[in-house]
C-alpha cells in the first residue's frame, strides 16, 4: 500500500522534497497527491524543471490545467493562503509534509487536522518539543515512532547534521561543554541588497556580500535529541555568502583524555557501521562546493580534526542543508508509513 503525501509550501525543501523523492530507490511506496503552493503554476513548473543549484529535473515536468505533470503523473495543484483552504479530507492525504515554515506551534498544526489531513511531517522544529507529538532525527530515534502520532517534526538540517555526532562523541568519551558554531549558506529570509526586510535587523543586510550573524535555536534542538547534555551545549549561526552547503564548527571539551587518531576512528568506524548512508567521512582538502548535492546529513572533515592539550575538541562538519536534509524527510516518511501499515 502506497502513503499517499502532500507537500504544504513547494520552497526550496517542498522542491527539494519532491526531486529527492523522484530520486529514491524508494518511491514506489509513496504517492505524491496534492501541492500547495501560493504562488502561480507556470512558475511553480519552471522551478521544479530548472535548479540553480540541483540541476535540471531528471525527467519531464509540464504544468497542466490546475495540476503539475512529473513524468505524466498528474499532481494536483492548490493555492490556498491557510490550512483550511484546501479540503485536505477529500483528497485523502495520509501525510502533509509541511514546508512552508510558517507553522510551528500545536494549535496552528491542528488546523491542518481539522481540516481533513491524517498526519504532519514537519521540515522544522515545533517551536516547543509539546508542539509536536514526536521530534525524529532519522538514525537516532526512529525506532520510536508508532504510527499513531498526529504530528512530528523531522528537526532541521542544522541537528541532523551535528545531533548523532555529538551523541557518538558523549557515549566514547563524554561532553563537559560544547560550542557549536554553524557557518549556514544564505536563505530566503535575506535580501540582495541592503533593505526592509526583516524585524532582525542582521537580516536587513545584503546577503551576498557579508558574513552575517543570525539567531538559531540549534542548541535547543540538540537537547531535545540529547536532554544529557541539557545545559552543556550552546551555538550561534553565522550566513555566510554561498547559495548551498553549510558546515558545523564543533568545539567541545571532553571529559576523558583522548587523541585526534582516536577520535578519528570512532567516526570512520561509525560511518562504515551504525550511520552509513546518512554521514560520511573525508580527509581530502574539500571546498563546500564539493558536498553540493549530497544525501547524507553529515560529512565529517577528518583532515580539519584537532586537539589542544588531551581533552579540547574541534571538529568540522559539512552537510547539504537542502538535498541531505530533504531525504532524511523522506527516510522518516518511510518509516512512519510502515509503522501505519502503508
Amino acid at each position: 500500500m502506497t502513503l499517499r503525501i502532500a507537500i504544504n509550501g513547494y520552497g526550496r525543501i517542498g522542491r527539494c522534497f519532491l526531486r529527492a523523492l523522484h530520486a529514491s530507490p524508494v518511491r514506489g511506496r509513496f504517492q505524491v497527491v496534492a501541492i500547495n503552493e501560493p504562488a502561480d503554476l507556470e512558475s511553480m513548473a519552471y522551478l521544479t524543471r530548472y535548479d540553480s543549484t540541483h540541476g535540471c529535473f531528471p525527467g519531464q515536468v509540464e504544468a497542466g490545467e490546475g495540476c503539475l505533470k512529473i513524468d505524466g503523473t498528474v499532481i494536483p495543484v492548490f493555492h490556498a493562503e491557510t490550512p483550511e483552504g484546501v479540503d485536505w479530507a477529500a483528497i485523502g492525504v495520509d501525510v502533509l509534509v509541511e514546508a512552508s515554515g510558517r507553522y510551528s506551534h500545536r494549535h496552528e498544526l491542528e488546523r491542518f487536522l481539522a481540516a481533513g489531513c491524517r498526519r504532519l511531517l514537519l521540515s522544522h522544529p515545533g517551536h516547543t518539543a509539546s508542539d509536536v507529538d514526536r521530534t525524529v532525527v532519522f538514525g537516532m530515534n526512529h525506532d520510536l515512532l508508532s504510527g499513531d502520532e498526529r504530528i512530528v517534526s523531522a528537526a532541521s538540517c542544522t541537528t541532523n547534521a551535528i545531533a548523532p555526532v555529538l551523541a557518538l562523541l558523549d557515549r566514547s568519551f563524554g561532553i563537559e561543554q560544547a560550542m557549536l558554531t554553524t557557518l549556514h549558506s544564505v536563505m530566503n529570509d535575506q535580501p540582495l541588497i541592503d533593505g526592509y526586510h526583516h524585524t532582525d535587523l542582521h537580516r536587513t543586510r545584503s546577503a551576498m556580500q557579508s558574513m552575517i550573524p543570525v539567531s538559531t535555536g540549534l542548541a535547543r534542538g540538540v537537547q531535545r535529541m540529547l536532554p544529557e547534555l541539557a545545559g552543556r551545549i550552546e551555538s550561534k549561526a553565522i550566513r555566510v555568502p554561498v547559495v548551498n552547503v553549510s558546515a558545523i564548527d564543533l568545539v567541545a571539551t571532553l571529559r576523558c583524555d583522548t587523541t585526534a587518531a582516536e577520535v578519528k576512528a570512532l567516526l570512520r568506524a561509525a560511518v562504515a557501521g551504525s550511520e552509513s548512508g546518512r554521514m560520511d567521512y573525508t580527509e581530502h582538502p574539500h571546498a563546500s562546493i564539493d558536498f553540493n548535492h549530497s544525501p547524507h546529513s553529515a560529512i565529517i572533515d577528518g583532515g580539519q580534526t584537532r586537539m589542544s592539550g588531551a581533552r579540547l575538541l574541534n571538529l568540522l562538519v559539512w552537510f547539504d542543508n537542502e538535498w541531505g536534509f530533504a531525504n532524511r524527510m523522506i527516510d522518516v516518511a518511510a518509516c512512519w508509513g510502515a509503522r501505519m501499515g502503508r
